[in-house]
């Protein structure tokens, strides 16, 4: 349980706020007008050092009670546009389509695939199986983990198996819109 004991605020101030900046694209300045409107002064500074220290306690508490995922992945990478540029998201999900792990990369090498792979297996355990498209990076990647850790990740190339993943990251880039 997170501990808001010294705070000016309340609990439920906070994790308003935070809530609020997480899952919308605003400013700081933008939220404090808002909480301002709500009859709740706060500086954007002091929303700054919330979003700070609050939020990876939050994700490590999801993260916590997040249900088990499947040993058979499907993992790709897609690129989005992020503030103007152009990024590469890795992406996995079990057989029924859970979520396993995302990560943000500036590149589509071996380096970024096995940063990833080892984020979500370092989080979700060790997969049997993982399905990929015929990328060289995702492959590469799995091969050097299998080497590196002794471990026995089946890999299979199957291009309509990763459909899953496929129609999700075209859910995202619908969803992806710029931000200011």
């Amino acid at each position: 349980m997170i501990k808001f004991k010294g705070s000016h605020f309340e609990r439920e101030v906070i994790l308003w706020g935070l809530r609020w900046y997480v899952a919308y694209p605003i400013s700081y300045r933008q939220l404090e007008e808002m909480m301002q409107e709500r009859c709740v002064e706060v500086d954007h500074s002091t929303l700054n050092r919330w979003v700070l220290k609050y939020v990876p306690l939050l994700d490590q508490q999801f993260r916590a009670r997040k249900r088990p995922v499947g040993a058979s992945w499907r993992m790709d990478e897609t690129y989005v546009r992020v503030k103007g540029a152009w990024k590469y998201l890795y992406r996995a999900v079990d057989k029924a389509g859970a979520t396993v792990d995302f990560l943000l990369t500036a590149k589509r090498d071996r380096k970024a695939a096995l940063r990833f792979l080892r984020k979500a297996i370092g989080q979700n355990g060790t997969p049997e199986k993982i399905t990929i498209d015929k990328s060289g990076a995702n492959t590469a990647a799995i091969e050097s983990y299998n080497m590196e850790c002794e471990a026995d990740i089946e890999i299979r190339q199957v291009k309509y198996l990763n459909n899953i993943v496929e129609q999700d990251h075209r859910a995202i880039k619908r969803r992806v819109r710029p931000m200011l």
